[in-house]
């Protein structure tokens, strides 16, 4: 760090020499200015605001000694005061021990002297200094740790309400919401905009979010504080996800959770806005409430169904119909989440079981930290089901491809031992575990035929020989080979066969 130095002395050659012969950039410090005397010093510690105060004893209008108890008397800012004298000064140096003054320079002064000299002095002053940091982080942690306590509704401390600004009147929220992984550059540039400002407090929330609480003493101008650190916070994180919603204003900080909680509920406003940047204000959404009403039962069945009949296309149309209903219907976003991380496990359960029952590892594609910790546009969020449900897809094809010819052969002698009962596709799906219309598909593919062709093959087959023995009768015949009435049985015999089933018993005889 670089301190400013404050040079007084009414002799110029001593002043010239002391700019001169030290190189005072080497040891971290830099000159703010100059003057001749006791008086002008006064004036210049005041508008420079020096760390350090280098001043000659005998100076005419006001002494160094004068103008540095006049100083002090004023309560002005602690500044570091050295002595400049000579031999025969010394006892003004003594007197000097009084003002809290420990660092003198004889005159003349020898560089050599002086750079040690001041490099104590800045050793004193970086100590100093790192004090004074670890007050105000305490002192700042304090206050974000008291503030929080009454964001979550726990009794305020009365000393800690009575330090504040008396004529405080209007407080406010605003939320801070990034990635988790951006969360600390953003936080530390909030932190840096609101360095230095009255009554404006940061307190680190969740994670990826944090809180700037606000003062105003003017009602009607409590927001402008927050939107000019959220247009400085935007232009600072330019192309960054960052989340930023005011609630409303409240009288007195007590009453700060209600701010709290509206702008909790401003920011999830973002969820169906394109833009995350900017600002959101409680005011412009406090009339339009999320539902919860949505059919999401008949949407996941919809959305798992083109999963199972491994329907690309159909998956990619029913995401986009989703989101078109969500936004429509103004779904509530943690609704919309939940609902999204559910199908995601669906899915993941679906597609992550190996030939031998064990499960595989996860393509990233699966992996839900940022469903869970960050809040999601709705476009961001319908993008994890995309994605998940195409890998899903995908992982699915390569699966089955490797194991129809195996699942149609045993599928087919399933029907073989079987036809005889009242068998249908959807529970030869449920004994396979797949979808009606997959194994549909897969039968078409592999034997040629439909399912329900396949079976009134063999079950004409099998009525063709009954009534080759001529024991049982027509009613029987179809009963045997499992229809459930004869009506059914004539129809698909003569659909076959081209003929009654007792036109095709006399023609046996």
């Amino acid at each position: 760090m670089t301190y400013k130095v404050l040079l007084i002395d009414d002799e110029p050659s001593a002043l010239e020499g002391l700019l001169l012969w030290i190189d005072w950039r080497e040891l971290g410090f830099e000159i703010c200015g100059t003057c001749s005397n006791g008086q002008e010093g006064l004036r210049l510690i005041h508008e420079l605001d020096p760390d350090l105060v280098i001043t000659d004893v005998n100076m005419p209008l006001l002494n160094g000694l004068e103008m540095i108890g006049a100083w002090q008397q004023a309560g002005g800012r602690e500044t570091r005061f050295v002595i400049l004298s000579g031999y025969s000064e010394f006892e003004y140096a003594q007197t000097a021990i009084r003002y809290g003054i420990n660092h003198y320079l004889l005159k003349p002064v020898f560089p050599e002297e002086a750079t040690e000299e001041l490099r104590e002095i800045y050793r004193e002053l970086e100590q100093e200094e790192r004090g004074r940091r670890f007050q105000q982080m305490a002192a700042s942690e304090e206050t974000a740790a008291a503030i929080k306590g009454l964001l979550y509704e726990q009794p305020a401390d009365p000393l800690f309400l009575a330090a504040l600004p008396a004529d405080l009147c209007c407080w406010n929220v605003c939320l801070v919401q990034t990635a988790p992984q951006q969360y600390a550059e953003v936080r530390g540039k909030a932190a840096a905009l609101i360095v230095g400002a009255a009554a404006m407090y940061l307190v680190d929330l969740e994670a990826g979010c944090c809180a700037i609480v606000s003062g105003s003493s003017t009602a009607g101008h409590e927001n402008d504080a927050i939107t000019r650190m959220a247009a400085s916070l935007g232009q600072e994180c330019p192309g960054q996800p960052v989340f930023i919603a005011a609630g409303t204003s409240v009288p007195a900080l007590t009453g700060i959770m209600e701010s709290y909680r509206t702008a909790k509920e401003a920011l999830q406003h973002f969820f169906y806005r394109s833009s995350s940047a900017g600002l959101l204000m409680y005011h412009e959404i406090k009339d339009t409430p999320f539902s919860r009403q949505y059919d999401h039962i008949r949407m996941a069945d919809e959305l798992i169904g083109f999963i199972n009949t491994l329907d690309l296309s159909g998956f990619r149309s029913a995401v986009d119909s989703a989101a078109h209903s969500f936004q429509e219907k103004l779904v509530a976003p943690e609704a919309v989440k939940k609902f999204v991380i559910h199908l995601i496990y669906r899915i993941r359960e679906m597609t992550n079981v190996t030939e031998s029952g064990k499960r595989q590892e996860l393509p990233d594609e699966f992996q839900l930290p940022e469903i869970y910790h960050y809040r999601l546009t709705l476009t961001g969020l319908m993008g994890y089901l995309l994605t998940s449900g195409e890998t899903g897809i995908e992982l699915l094809l390569q699966e089955r491809s490797r194991k129809s010819p195996d699942i149609v052969r045993d599928i087919n002698q399933y029907i073989q031992e079987h036809y005889r009962e009242s068998l249908t596709i959807q529970k030869l799906a449920e004994i396979f575990y797949l979808h009606p219309v997959y194994l549909g598909q897969l039968l078409i593919k592999k034997n040629g035929m439909g399912f329900n062709e396949l079976l009134h093959n063999l079950r004409i087959e099998e009525a063709e020989r009954l009534l080759h023995e001529h024991k049982l009768k027509l009613s029987e015949v179809a009963e045997h080979v499992g229809y459930a009435n004869y009506g059914q049985f004539l129809k698909q015999f003569e659909k076959k066969m081209k003929m009654s089933p007792n036109e095709y018993r006399n023609t046996k005889t």
